[in-house]
Order: structure tokens, then C-alpha cells, then sequence
């Protein structure tokens, strides 16, 4: 029994693992596209809209 306990533990430790690699890997890609269509461009950063004071900003990764 407490064998199974382990692989089981083990098995839920590898999940959230993976889910957290493809979440990083998931995020860098993005950054590196918008890299890529900004170098396409020659823009200095991607501006999103302020909700509270409607102004536009910079975009922080």
C-alpha cells in the first residue's frame, strides 16, 4: 500500500511539473514573437490601454 501511495505522489509531483514547464515555455514563446514582430516593425514596445486612467502604456512582460 504505501508503495502505491509514492507512485501516486510522484505521478501528482510530474503533473504539476509539466503543466508548469509548458506554461513557462508557453509565456517565453510569446515573448519572443512579440520580440520578433517588434524588431519587423521597429517599435520600441507594445502599448496597452491603462483601464483606470485610459492612457496607454508600455507593455510589461
Amino acid at each position: 500500500m504505501p508503495q502505491i501511495i509514492f507512485f501516486v505522489a510522484v505521478g501528482i509531483v510530474a503533473y504539476i511539473g509539466y503543466r508548469t514547464f509548458v506554461r513557462e515555455a508557453e509565456r517565453v514563446t510569446a515573448k519572443i514573437r512579440r520580440a520578433e514582430q517588434q524588431q519587423k516593425t521597429g517599435a520600441n514596445g507594445t502599448l496597452v490601454k491603462d483601464p483606470k486612467t485610459g492612457e496607454y502604456r508600455v507593455a510589461k512582460d
